[in-house]
C-alpha cells in the first residue's frame, strides 16, 4: 500500500512541476486552439522535471482536411 502511494505522489509532483514549466514559459497565454499548441502543452507537463535539464518538447501536427 504505502509503494502506490509513494508512487501516486510522484507521478502527482512529476505532472504539477510539467504544468509549472509550461505556465512559465507562457504556452497558455499563446495557446491557440490547434492540435500543435495542445500536443506541445502535454508533451511538456508529461517531461515535467526534465524540462529544467534542458528538454524542450515541442509538436508539429497538422489535422487532415477533408476531400472535397
Amino acid at each position: 500500500m504505502r509503494i502506490g502511494r509513494l508512487v501516486t505522489i510522484i507521478v502527482v509532483v512529476w505532472l504539477i512541476i510539467g504544468a509549472i514549466a509550461v505556465w512559465q514559459r507562457g504556452y497558455f497565454q499563446e495557446a491557440n486552439a490547434d492540435c500543435a499548441s495542445a500536443g506541445t502543452i502535454a508533451v511538456t507537463v508529461i517531461a515535467g522535471p526534465l524540462n529544467y535539464a534542458g528538454v524542450n518538447p515541442k509538436v508539429n501536427c497538422e489535422v487532415p482536411q477533408p476531400s472535397q
